[in-house]
């Protein structure tokens, strides 16, 4: 299946040793722990710390998807999409993305900053924590992207190669059947419980849903507007906070195979659809306080990417076409499409492969209703996107859903 070594927890040490560029980001001679941390869908993370408090992350693609073993092939090179998208993502806002120190391409195998003293911020939120700011943070970091790798910041023949190199089929076609396709036509990989059979039939049967997610899947294959995250949900983002307040001191980004050239709504969309699983998930369990506050991440979201966006807006390459109306046009439009790639990400998430713990850890009694909240909103975004939808405004409204349709 394989024409390259496996890292394992035996051969690390001798791994870093032969890779002169990570000389001195660890002691090899006096390490403290040497674990293998992945829990993800598809790869080996290592995590190497030392005695004197230095740490190592190393991460390497199997030529396989790791959830379902060898009978789903997977290609590695998704790992120089991660490395190169970290490094032109990190050159433009360093504060929020991990920083890369080594690609092996023979062994597709990354090096990376240690971010122990992060967590996940799926988990974080999971487990009932703010991280104020986070959520901003995340925004500001997908408007430089917006900005930096697109048409407006990249000079013509820059940008045709960095779009070259970036075209990554193997990994859209994943997002294309599992986010857009599977969750409307099931190929054999949904599943949700007895309980929630006839919402997800419902979903299938819902034309305007299904109109909607052809539209969505139209534009995530052919708007090559910037070299997008790809996969941006609260589960590929680290987040510390500061001691003792419920503010964050440190949000970064990781986790960027499926990166491509891609609608840049598509980051946003994805974010705010999972602030919606975790306000459904607070529903849930009757915390209607922190439901409110998670609804309310769509927005900071959005202030800090349209914050970006503007600041960067004066230095745009060719202000003699691409005055202020076009900033506002893209804006505007962004903001509509944001909330349909929203609903997709919603939908698959209950329906489709690759659920999200928010819902899969509830009570079975709870999550019956949460699933069917989350579904009834994401066909409700779809209905409402050409109203009055503003990021406050339409979160507010799926709130509304949410709460009705919880388990009582």
């Amino acid at each position: 299946m394989s024409d390259y070594e496996f890292l394992t927890v035996d051969t690390l040490t001798s791994y870093i040793e032969s890779r002169p560029v990570l000389a001195g980001r660890v002691d090899t001679g006096a390490l403290a722990s040497v674990e293998e941390i992945g829990d993800g869908n598809l790869n080996l993370v290592f995590l190497v710390k030392d005695r004197h408090g230095r740490g190592l992350c190393l991460k390497q693609a199997l030529p396989y998807v790791r959830m379902t073993g060898e009978g789903w092939p997977m290609t590695p090179d998704r790992a120089r999409h991660e490395v190169e998208s970290l490094k032109a993502h990190h050159a433009l806002i360093p504060d929020h993305v991990v920083e890369v120190f080594d690609y092996n391409p023979d062994r597709y195998i990354i090096a990376m900053e240690d971010l122990s003293d992060h967590q996940v911020w799926r988990g974080a939120l999971n487990q009932g924590l703010r991280h104020d700011g986070a959520a901003e943070a995340m925004g500001t970091y997908v408007g430089a992207v917006a900005f930096g790798t697109s048409a407006l910041g990249l000079e013509r023949d820059t940008l045709a190669d960095a779009l070259a190199a970036a075209v990554n089929p193997a990994l859209c076609t994943i997002t294309e059947d599992l986010v857009f396709t599977e969750p409307l036509v099931d190929a054999g990989r949904n599943s949700v419980l007895p309980a929630n059979e006839k919402d997800a039939a419902e979903l299938a049967g819902d034309d305007v849903m299904v109109r909607a997610m052809g539209r969505a899947k139209w534009l995530f294959m052919t708007k090559a507007e910037a070299l997008i995250h790809g996969d941006l949900h609260t589960g590929s983002v680290m987040v510390r906070s500061v001691e003792g307040s419920s503010q964050c001191g440190s949000v970064k980004a990781f986790d960027s195979e499926f990166a491509f050239y891609g609608p840049v709504a598509f980051d946003l969309g994805a974010l705010w659809g999972n602030y919606i699983i975790a306000a459904a998930r607070a529903f849930a369990l009757g915390e209607d306080e922190r439901a409110s506050w998670a609804l309310g991440l769509v927005q900071q979201t959005w202030d800090g990417f349209e914050a970006e966006f503007r600041r960067r807006w004066p230095s745009r390459l060719d202000p003699r076409v691409w005055r202020d109306g076009t900033m506002e046009d893209l804006l505007r439009d962004w903001e509509a499409e944001a909330w349909l790639f929203a609903a997709a990400k919603m939908s698959r998430r209950i329906v489709g492969a690759a659920k999200t713990a928010d819902i899969e850890t509830l009570p079975a009694e709870l999550r019956e209703g949460a699933a069917r909240g989350v579904l009834q909103a994401a066909r409700t975004l779809v209905r409402q996107n050409a109203g009055d939808n503003g990021p406050r405004s339409g979160a507010d409204r799926i709130g509304a859903v949410l709460a009705e349709h919880r388990t009582r």
